[in-house]
């Protein structure tokens, strides 16, 4: 990444763990910016970068992310409507805090006054930094939040102990689809397939339950090193191996739980990944290639929420469908209702279809 400081023309190595381009205008200021300009900069598509007090840079930080959400009001429409409108809103602001920008000098530090020890937090987003860089500061801050979930882990009732998510991993703040595949009949304890582990969070439930041996399978790296550390911190490591590999792996099992993006759009970064699901392109697919992994007499479990069917992005019918043509049926749905905050914020632009909402673990079989 290029810009001009001082008459002269300087460069660094942009990173972004979300994948996001380098910004083609940059402009160097420091605490003499004003919120105000620096919204309207942003607004310009003009990226910052920081040379001032690091304390001061996140104010400025939060006072876009204020300007941002202000004046947004309600409009009506249809619920498809207003999620997109909602996505919009999301992608408009991540566009607007992304373009704040600071260095990283190898080590790697922050060059600035009143800058915190954050090497272990751009280690896990960035990887090794040996060079000078350039980064989102609202993305550094999300990696330092990132580093404590990391740190201090999220406890899981079911486990009886803490999942630790790794950077760029979803991690289990919702305990009610946990729960269910903590509560479901198990077919059997020989074998099961996690299929899309992220934090290995599914599986060591069922190896928890007493399964004797669990693949859990992620195409990203991170998350297979995030459920391999959480196997071995929760004790299971000798049930429960975590394996790079695109859906499913190797043979059949008798039970093959999938717990997949639940709404069908177009995820924005490497975290969306785990909420959106372009053209349910993955739930589709572990239905049509259940059935050539399971074991004769073995289930399926598909955990999914029906937020999307409220949102008007996937019919039941829709599902129901790609069931039926997978050749599978159910024998038994297991349903439980959200428990987290937004079920209850009325303030929350999708909160009609977040008070419906249900998650539910459908056991599904060969026809």
């Amino acid at each position: 990444m290029a810009w001009a400081e001082a008459g002269e023309s300087l460069t660094a190595r942009w990173r972004s763990a979300n994948g996001r381009p380098a910004p083609k205008r940059v402009e160097v200021v420091s605490d003499s910016l004003t919120a105000d300009d620096a919204y309207r900069m942003a607004s310009q598509g003009i990226a910052m970068l920081w040379h001032g007090d690091f304390h001061n840079g996140r104010q400025i930080l939060s006072a876009l992310d204020r300007r941002v959400g202000a004046g947004k009001k309600k409009t009506p429409g249809t619920p498809a409507d207003v999620f997109y409108r909602y996505r919009q809103s999301r992608s408009h602001r991540a566009r607007i805090l992304g373009l704040l920008l600071i260095p990283l000098d190898p080590g790697p530090v922050v060059p600035l006054r009143r800058a915190p020890d954050i090497r272990e937090a751009a280690a896990e987003a960035y990887g090794d930094i040996g060079e000078s860089s350039i980064v989102s500061l609202h993305e550094l801050v999300g990696a330092i939040g990132a580093h404590q979930w990391r740190r201090n882990g999220v406890y899981v009732d079911a486990l009886h102990g803490r999942i630790h998510p790794h950077y760029g991993t979803f991690f289990p703040t919702r305990s009610e689809y946990v729960d269910l595949v903590a509560a479901a009949p198990l077919p059997s304890d020989t074998l099961a397939f996690d299929v899309g582990t992220g934090t290995g969070v599914l599986a060591a439930i069922l190896a928890r339950r007493g399964v004797r041996r669990v693949v859990a399978t992620d195409n990203e790296p991170r998350a297979i090193a995030c459920a391999g550390e959480n196997f071995r911190n929760l004790g299971v490591q000798d049930r429960a191996e975590a394996v790079l590999t695109d859906m499913f792996p190797l043979g059949r099992a008798p039970l093959v739980v999938c717990n997949p993006p639940w709404i069908p759009a177009t995820p924005h970064s490497s975290l969306d990944s785990a909420v959106y699901d372009p053209g349910s392109r993955m739930l589709f697919r572990f239905l049509n290639e259940l059935p050539d992994h399971l074991e004769p007499g073995g289930e399926g479990w598909l955990v999914l929420s029906d937020l999307a069917e409220h949102l008007g992005l996937r019919s039941r019918e829709d599902l129901l469908t790609a069931i039926k043509a997978a050749g599978l049926k159910v024998v038994e749905r297991l349903d439980t209702r959200p428990t987290h905050p937004k079920a209850s914020d009325r303030g929350d632009p999708l909160f009609a279809a977040r008070a419906a909402e249900v998650t539910s673990l459908w056991r599904l079989v060969p026809r």
